[in-house]
């Protein structure tokens, strides 16, 4: 299976209300240290209504980048979501997912 496919695969485990940070996604999909990695191929989603590209921030709750209409577009969906977001930034970090061991 190819990388972003895994990367893919495991961000489809991250639920609605929820968000990933960069490292943990890349953590679970086994690249070591590929938090850049995981930037670059969400970057890249080509199914961004299916991958839902818009659930991965920064692990200090950052929205990053977002390729389809920027940081404003990632906030509303995610605020559509319950996820709330103050400044750019994911003020509750409980809707931090964490994946099983």
């Amino acid at each position: 299976m190819k990388t972003a496919e895994r990367v893919y695969r495991k961000l489809m485990e991250v639920p609605p209300g929820m968000v990933v940070s960069y490292g943990e996604l890349a953590r679970a999909a086994g690249l070591k240290n590929g938090q850049r990695a995981v930037g670059r191929i969400m970057s890249q989603n080509p199914y961004p209504v299916i991958v839902p590209c818009h659930r991965v921030v920064m692990s200090d709750g950052r929205l990053g980048g977002y390729g389809y209409g920027g940081a404003p577009v990632k906030a509303g969906m995610l605020e559509r979501e319950g996820v709330r977001v103050e400044g750019g930034r994911i003020r509750d970090h409980s809707k931090m997912y964490r994946f099983p061991d």
